[in-house]
């Protein structure tokens, strides 16, 4: 069966509901689209946390940056992904083992392995999307 994100509705419930969002690829430096898109998500209101091994243990945007998910001491909700898609199975491994409930491949990013393993586990998966630009759409439609 081909791979259907989901709706936007959907989304907004998503984004609306969702607790800490743990960043996979965050960069620390401030002109990545990584950093500037959890930046803006962090200045909306959501709990970002960094996972990145090269800068694990560093502070980015204020809050600690872990190796890995798994390293993450809090429960995390959303897993956001700014990794090649060769790489993102292996994440969503990861974000299966810490119980995660849903898995965002960022805009560009397409792995159907990764969906099919987070799906298997009862996950939602949102590929080839930008967190950043839903959540702008999910607040126009609030405040309209």
């Amino acid at each position: 069966m081909a791979f259907e994100n989901p709706s936007r509705e959907e989304i907004k419930t998503i984004l609306e509901q969702v607790g800490n969002i743990a960043v996979v690829g965050l960069s620390d430096k401030s002109d990545r689209t990584s950093y500037m898109v959890s930046y803006a998500m962090q200045q909306r209101g959501y709990r970002i946390i960094p996972v990145n091994p090269a800068a694990a243990g560093q502070t980015i945007l204020g809050e600690t940056c872990y190796a890995s998910l798994a390293e993450v001491p809090e429960p995390v909700e959303l897993v956001n992904v700014f990794r090649r898609s060769e790489y993102c199975a292996e994440v969503a491994r990861e974000a299966v083992a810490i119980g995660a409930k849903i898995l965002w491949l960022q805009q560009g990013i397409i792995s159907h392995e990764a969906a099919d393993i987070a799906q298997e586990h009862g996950m939602t998966v949102i590929m080839d999307r930008c967190i950043k630009v839903e959540d702008s759409v999910t607040q126009a439609v609030r405040k309209g």
